[in-house]
């Protein structure tokens, strides 16, 4: 039995919200392998490009859901799919909390909470790496996003600063006809 669009979206944004530990970032990699690779609703370079429309528009980063549910459908899916992404997740946050609260006191219930550090870093780690490799913007591209990664982790100015510096880079490499 085939699903209609619509259904789809649901499913797959529901089931991916709730593994969504870090936020809507760091589950990026299986939203593409979704969208892109078993569902075929868009190619590697149209996902690169509305993440980063996700990226740099204002609001919360669950944007590209809504992003991907609009391609994909039209407003109609903008809705279905922002809504499948906020509403899972929303209600295991809740109970979550109220549990973590209750339970806050247990040993059991701090190691597991510190143990997601690492797997919610892991997660946003991945999510950069896919949406650097699905931009498709060569070796170069990938040394200006590992260059820009590498200043604003180790320096304390405002990321923008070297994401726009690497944007005109590569914007200059590519008027020259280096890239």
């Amino acid at each position: 039995m085939e699903r209609s669009v619509f259904g789809q979206l649901v499913i797959t944004f529901g089931t991916i919200s709730l593994m969504a530990i870090g936020g809507a970032n760091a589950v990026v990699p299986e939203i593409h392998r979704q969208i892109v690779d078993i569902l075929g609703w868009m190619d590697a370079p149209t996902f690169a490009r509305l993440f980063a429309i996700a990226q740099t528009a204002p609001g919360p980063n669950v944007m590209l859901a809504s992003i991907v549910g609009w391609h994909v459908a039209g407003t109609s899916g903008l809705l279905v799919a922002t809504a499948a992404m906020l509403i899972p997740s929303s209600l295991l946050a809740l109970a979550s909390s109220r549990g973590l609260q209750r339970f806050s006191d247990n040993r059991i219930v701090r190691i597991v909470t510190l143990a997601l550090v690492p797997i919610a870093l892991g997660l946003m780690l991945a999510s950069g790496a896919v949406a650097t490799i699905a931009a498709d913007a060569g070796l170069f591209g990938f040394v200006i996003t590992a260059a820009t990664a590498f200043v604003t982790y180790r320096s304390k100015i405002n990321p923008l600063v070297p994401m726009a510096a690497g944007t005109a880079v590569y914007v200059a490499a590519w008027y020259a006809g280096l890239v």
